[in-house]
């Protein structure tokens, strides 16, 4: 069986590829493929190993061979899953391989914002330290977390695993009803919970009930220096309004680990403000990066073709 892993770069140099190896007769191996180089480096392959690669309709309907698209991530968007049915190739991918690097990330933007480091570090380079009248600086107030509530958004695994990590430092913690389903949901909606928020942490997909969930409106509704963390996909918050909140005061702090578009070729109003004085946090949707995170992507990988394989063989 021979299989083709087209982006090994976003997986990062230092993995081990054995997990994958030990499943197929040969492994092709490319560090980063266009759609249209897919075509050409999938001819005769049964099985796609892929990343970020968007394999289009005329792209699979090219591939007569391809039986199986392994996607080296939880996200199938870059795949046309339609085409993908009815030509019958399966599509597996790969879920909570990140849980503790990206909960990791997620309470270090939280701490990062609640202590102000952003103004804090702007401060200090600046000199502003160096001529304090008395020994520190206090400017920023800053926002003790025990005893302040965190609103999450996405009660799956990962949204517990923050949760866990808040409660260490004692926190409240409340789920927020799944978006789009709050009729029939016994936890209150994220617009009833919003006014007491201290924090808010989004942990849920990007859907058309969640594009857009924090709004004007919503971000109006908070209480004065609540903060906002996005480690979910970009443009379930307005950025630009959140922008405007954070600018005005009404916001006391924004992170986020991701962007409607990314890489930001055509930058973005939250990159551009990063050079004003504001306690703003962007990292470069990173948080899942740790080295075990991604070697278990590539375990679980493994484990997906040895059970498609076993179902082709009738086990």
């Amino acid at each position: 069986m021979k299989a083709v892993l087209l982006d090994a770069a976003s997986l990062g140099p230092d993995i081990d590829l054995v997990a994958l190896r030990e499943q197929v007769d040969t492994l092709d191996v490319h560090a980063t493929s266009t759609t249209e180089q897919s075509r050409e480096r999938l001819a005769g392959a049964e099985v796609a190993i892929v990343n970020k690669v968007v394999l289009d309709a005329a792209t699979l309907e090219a591939l007569p061979e391809l039986k199986l698209i392994c996607v080296l991530a939880t996200g199938t968007n870059n795949i046309d899953m339609a085409t993908a049915n009815r030509l019958g190739i399966a599509v597996r991918n790969v879920t909570a391989y990140g849980t503790a690097s990206v909960a990791q990330h997620s309470l270090m933007l939280v701490l990062a914002l609640a202590n102000r480091l952003p103004l804090y570090q702007r401060d200090v380079a600046a000199g502003r330290w160096n001529e304090s009248p008395f020994f520190c600086l206090m400017e920023h107030g800053t926002l003790q977390l025990e005893g302040k509530r965190l609103v999450i958004v996405g009660q799956g695994e990962l949204g517990r695993r923050v949760a866990a990590l808040a409660e260490a430092f004692g926190m409240q913690v409340t789920f927020a009803a799944r978006p789009g389903n709050e009729a029939n949901d016994s936890r209150p909606g994220l617009a009833a919970l919003a006014p007491e928020a201290d924090v808010i942490s989004l942990h849920c997909p990007l859907t058309e009930a969640t594009r857009h969930l924090v709004d004007a409106a919503l971000l109006a509704s908070l209480k004065p220096g609540a903060l906002l963390v996005n480690c979910a996909r970009g443009g379930i918050i307005d950025e630009e309004a959140a922008l405007a909140a954070l600018r005005a005061g009404r916001l006391g702090g924004l992170g986020v680990d991701v962007l409607p578009v990314e890489p930001p070729r055509d930058g973005h109003p939250l990159l551009d403000a990063l050079s004003e004085p504001l306690n703003l946090i962007v990292t470069p949707h990173n948080a899942w990066i740790t080295p075990e995170a991604r070697q278990r992507i590539v375990m679980l990988t493994g484990e997906n073709l040895r059970q498609w394989k076993a179902e082709q063989n009738g086990a």
